[in-house]
């Protein structure tokens, strides 16, 4: 299933990238989803190009059914974000997985965060897949709408975190 989102920011790149690689921020964004911050790394200088992962353990009260016999009561999500340099102009592009631990789902595609005349834009193009044979698809059309949720959801909460 194709995941695919965009969002307008009136913040600059660089205070976007700021709020992404900011530990606080990402357990306030873990908090927001009854969630635990197991593991949040910055690998490299958020100048120019670096690596993000944040690993989370998340509750599955909202799993869709047809995937809670694969689940227990929290599920480990590692996301991973590889950031390039900033172009003249500020934007900026990343490849990006996530990967739930224990459940055949997994997403991968490119993030773009581009400059604006009033601030930015933050955009997904993903593929939400899994792995088991006949109800994979299904599985996958019952995750993309949580994930779309979850991106739009931190999109809210860099504004949020940014007007403070």
């Amino acid at each position: 299933m194709a995941l695919n989102a965009s969002t307008q920011m009136p913040h600059s790149t660089q205070d976007v990238i700021t709020t992404l690689t900011d530990r606080g921020f990402a357990e306030h964004l873990t908090s927001l989803a009854k969630g635990t911050l197991t593991d949040f790394s910055v690998s490299g200088d958020t100048a120019g190009s670096f690596t993000l992962v944040s690993v989370r353990a998340l509750p599955t009260d909202r799993v869709p059914d047809m995937a809670k016999k694969f689940v227990g009561s929290s599920v480990e999500v590692t996301q991973t974000e590889k950031w390039s340099a900033p172009d003249s102009a500020g934007n900026r592009t990343a490849a990006v997985s996530i990967a739930v631990a224990g459940v055949p789902v997994s997403v991968s595609g490119s993030e773009s965060l581009s400059a604006t005349a009033d601030g930015s834009t933050f955009s997904i193009d993903a593929k939400v897949s899994s792995s088991i044979p006949f109800i994979g698809g299904k599985i996958a059309s019952a995750a993309e709408p949580y994930l779309g949720k979850a991106l739009n959801m931190q999109a809210a909460q860099v504004n949020a975190w940014l007007a403070k």
